[in-house]
């Protein structure tokens, strides 16, 4: 998930040389501070909810705890560069004035799937330089507990003195994955991607490295290398809780759902715990099993004891609430995940949506502003673009039209950093962008993998080009597994209705508005619109 275009970072030496006192770039101090998170590889959810978010994986064999932890960056500041490289991203005819939102500090977070960036919880100080083993180096645990940058540091002062460390350079790989997954940083991504080869070169075939790359596969959404490295981590090291989560990953979008189902069992009877909970739950609600994930979730939470977890697994509920129409549950579910990390961004986001669909427009801008503002990504630039263009005040057009600037930008950004963004891109340009780009850019993505997703975006991008006997089977594919997903019962409707099929057209657009009948700003209302007039050529 192309060559880097905008590199933000200066040159660089290559990484097969040694640690000097004089470091290259991949092991020197990082430009930004305070920031820490989760390694899990992203599930694509966020494709039309809202960002995801994956506790952290540790790598320390069989019999780990029931938690995993995962760690929030701090308010970051946007730096000179980064402006420029936002600059150059956003050319080519785009309002200038949309790059100039306020608070875009940290710009243009890099995401996988669904959309979404995996954003941790609240930090835990003093874990990061203080949590170093008797030799010096930093396990992945560690990481995950504390601070990043100051974990990377401890990193790169231990590889300095120590430069045969090969477990050291897989854990700095996989530091440098979180890094650009949480700061929109994806430099970094060519910087994991030597720090695990130098991992590789000095200890061919360890599981570490191999499960690191199988994460950094998943977070540039290249899903079949994603797989092919967890299933060589495993064959290193069936209790690797990394590999295992990331090959649940990409089974999950690469569309093999009953592979990801027996997947969650082997991981879940290996590692049990807050990580594997999630994605177990996660495969289930794509099959129509909503009780079994909620059941799984609501036992995950009972079992979380750091903050980080109690807020990612309350989010997971609140979003598995609204996906069913539950606002209350899912402002419940929100609320209890914020009095963990009140800054936590996947569940201020989900409160936003939940309050825009209950009615609380004001609240919901509110919200989604000082979301986009921190981590602007496709999914909730595109859902504040549509409650402006709801609210319809002066400038509010203009305004939306900003937030859609920015998706071009974003897209720009993750696809210099080697990630392919053709999923968020055509959902984005179907609706507000160019058609023929959509089609293309679904096109593409339905080449690479058969998912429900992917099912969805290719079957919309071809109805808004006039296409909907071809767009028709894919719209079925994308509802086949039982799915509850308003946007995809809506799509359906929609392109049933232009094909002819008008009782096709009615049960499946009320099943979207009864299902979740806040789904969308402006799509749940062109749905009410669609039904009554449907109703009204009975």
């Amino acid at each position: 998930m192309p060559p880097r275009t905008t590199d933000s970072t200066p040159a660089r030496r290559d990484d097969d040389r040694a640690p000097s006192s004089d470091p290259e770039p991949e092991i020197a101090g990082e430009r930004e501070g305070g920031a820490a998170a989760g390694a899990g590889a992203d599930s694509g959810k966020g494709s039309d909810g809202t960002s995801d978010a994956r506790p952290a994986e540790t790598d320390s064999g069989p019999g780990a705890g029931h938690t995993a932890r995962t760690h929030s960056p701090a308010d970051d500041d946007g730096t000179d560069q980064r402006i420029a490289a936002m600059r150059r991203a956003a050319d080519g005819g785009r309002r200038w004035r949309a790059l100039h939102l306020a608070g875009c500090a940290v710009l243009l977070a890099v995401a996988v799937t669904g959309g979404a960036v995996a954003v941790g919880g609240v930090q835990d100080r003093g874990a990061g330089v203080d949590a170093v083993s008797a030799s010096g180096a930093l396990s992945p645990g560690d990481l995950a507990r504390g601070d990043l940058d100051a974990g990377i540091a401890s990193l790169q002062k231990h590889l300095r003195a120590q430069p045969r460390d090969f477990g050291s350079w897989a854990t700095l790989g996989v530091a440098y994955v979180e890094q650009a997954r949480t700061k929109g940083d994806p430099s970094r991504y060519p910087q994991a991607e030597r720090a695990l080869k130098r991992s590789l070169g000095l200890e061919p075939g360890n599981d570490q490295a191999l499960a690191g790359q199988a994460a950094l596969a998943a977070a540039r959404h290249d899903f079949p290398g994603a797989l092919a490295h967890a299933d060589r981590a495993l064959k290193q090291n069936p209790y690797n809780e990394r590999a295992l989560c990331t090959r649940i990953d990409a089974l999950v979008e690469l569309g093999r759902y009953d592979d990801a189902a027996e997947a969650a069992e082997t991981a879940d009877d290996r590692r049990p715990g807050v990580p594997v909970f999630t994605r177990y739950a996660y495969v289930h609600e794509l099959r129509g099993d909503v009780r079994t994930a909620r059941e799984v979730l609501e036992r995950a939470l009972s079992s979380a004891g750091a903050p980080a977890d109690v807020a990612y697994v309350a989010t997971a509920l609140g979003q598995l609430a609204w996906n069913q129409g539950e606002y209350k549950t899912a402002l419940g579910h929100y609320a209890r995940a914020l009095a963990a990390d009140d800054e936590y961004l996947p569940a201020l986001e989900g409160r936003a949506r939940a309050q825009a669909a209950s009615g609380d427009r004001a609240a919901a801008v509110k919200g989604l502003e000082q979301v986009v503002a921190r981590f602007p990504l496709p999914g909730p630039l595109v859902a504040l673009g549509e409650l402006y263009e709801d609210r319809g005040a002066d400038g509010d057009r203009a305004k939306a039209g900003d937030q859609y600037a920015l998706v071009d930008a974003w897209t720009g950004l993750a696809r210099a950093g080697g990630v392919n963004a053709d999923l968020d891109s055509a959902m984005a340009a179907a609706d507000h962008g160019d058609e023929k780009e959509a089609l293309r850019a679904a096109r593409a993505e339905w080449d690479r993998r058969h998912s429900v997703h992917t099912a969805d975006a290719l079957a919309w991008a071809l109805h808004v080009n006039g296409r909907d006997e071809e767009a028709l089977p894919y719209a079925r594919r994308a509802t086949a597994t039982g799915y509850r997903n308003a946007v995809f019962l809506y799509h359906r409707g929609v392109i049933e209705r232009a094909t002819g099929d008008e009782r096709g057209a009615r049960a499946h657009l009320k099943a979207a508005l009864d299902l979740n009948p806040g789904f969308s700003p402006l799509g749940a209302r062109e749905a009410r619109t669609a039904l009554k007039d449907l109703e009204g050529n009975r």
